[in-house]
């Protein structure tokens, strides 16, 4: 059972890495604690694995999925750390981003869209001044 574990969060850690980077993930891992190892192996094994490399979506639409689901929530940490990966991965575009957090406004009301574009852009900002 230990080694089958064992592949699913090798598998799901390769997912994860794809998606945010190895800079994100070894930061990630490194803070770890007793308390919070559970959950990330959890996560890595089921969401990343599980979710993640299923054959049925590709990633970009995975991660717009992400995107448009945690800005509708309000999940504002998970919601710049997808946007900011999937523009720096070439996930997806500022265009293809526009247009999902104007599906934010349309399905999950002004306010959660006019934070998502003001999070978004002071991204954008961020990559952009970078040399």
């Amino acid at each position: 059972m230990a080694d089958v574990k064992e592949t699913l969060y090798q598998a799901g850690l390769a997912a994860r890495r794809r998606i945010l980077g190895d800079s994100w993930v070894d930061k990630s891992i490194e803070a770890r604690t007793a308390f919070t190892t559970d959950f990330q192996e959890i996560i890595t094994r089921n969401v990343w694995n599980e979710i993640w490399n299923r054959p049925g979506l590709d990633r970009k639409t995975r991660r717009l999925l992400v995107v448009t689901i945690t800005a509708s929530l309000g999940a504002w940490e998970e919601f710049r750390l997808h946007v900011r990966s999937g523009l720096e991965q070439d996930g997806f575009s500022q265009d293809e981003l526009k247009e999902v957090l104007l599906q934010v406004a349309a399905y999950a009301g002004t306010p959660r869209a006019n934070t998502a574009f003001a999070e978004a852009a002071a991204i954008i900002e961020e990559i952009s001044a970078r040399p």
